[in-house]
């Protein structure tokens, strides 16, 4: 049904004010992976997740309130997710610990590159999520819950590749996958801050420029 909206940008800035509450006016979320960096995402990727909260195919208390038909319609979400899409990413993002890269490097090639794209790109039509720029402890925490079943929404070729992974496999496919960086042309200028948001509607410091 969404594939039928036309993106209303304007709209999209508007939305997007809720959500820069927890993932910060830039979209850029915070380091330690409580929110993820969405600023850039694939519009496609936005939609299916919210409307897997939505639906409660997609287990996150947080995200609920503001997913529900009352808060947000079906053009909201198609609206944000175009929004979002448009947003320059970090110009920098927190990586691993750096002592296992090989072997994530081999993990990635053999068991991601196919659907998250050689460099992290994602990929629209099949609804997988650019991955580069994402920060490590984000990226970490996702697997887990993607490997214990609590990512309920899950692609199941996924669920089922990585039950054999060990705990030094995901550090590392994810140690690498945190060091995959996009396009320059995809990225703010390092102190850029989003001119849609004036300085006075957010106010805490966790939120460095980066």
């Amino acid at each position: 049904e969404t594939t039928q909206l036309t993106p209303n940008l304007e709209n999209g800035k508007k939305e997007f004010y809720t959500c820069a509450l927890c993932h910060s006016p830039e979209g850029w979320g915070t380091t330690d992976g409580t929110t993820p960096e969405i600023a850039g995402q694939l519009s496609s990727v936005i939609i299916k997740q919210l409307t897997d909260i939505r639906l409660g195919n997609r287990d996150n208390p947080t995200m609920i309130p503001f997913t529900t038909p009352v808060v947000m319609s079906l053009q909201d979400i198609v609206d944000v997710a175009a929004y979002l899409e448009q947003l320059k990413m970090a110009s920098s993002n927190l990586t691993g610990p750096g002592n296992n890269l090989e072997h994530g490097k081999k993990l990635y090639i053999k068991e991601c590159a196919e659907c998250h794209g050689k460099n992290g790109e994602g990929d629209a039509k099949e609804f997988y999520p650019k991955i580069h720029g994402q920060n490590y402890n984000y990226l970490l925490r996702q697997m887990h819950w993607i490997k214990d079943g609590k990512r309920r929404n899950a692609n199941r070729n996924m669920v089922n590749q990585i039950k054999r992974f060990t705990d030094e496999d995901i550090t590392a496919v994810i140690d690498y996958s945190s060091r995959l960086r996009p396009d320059p042309s995809k990225v703010a200028e390092k102190g850029w801050t989003n001119p849609d948001f004036p300085r006075s509607f957010m106010f805490s410091p966790k939120y460095d420029k980066r």
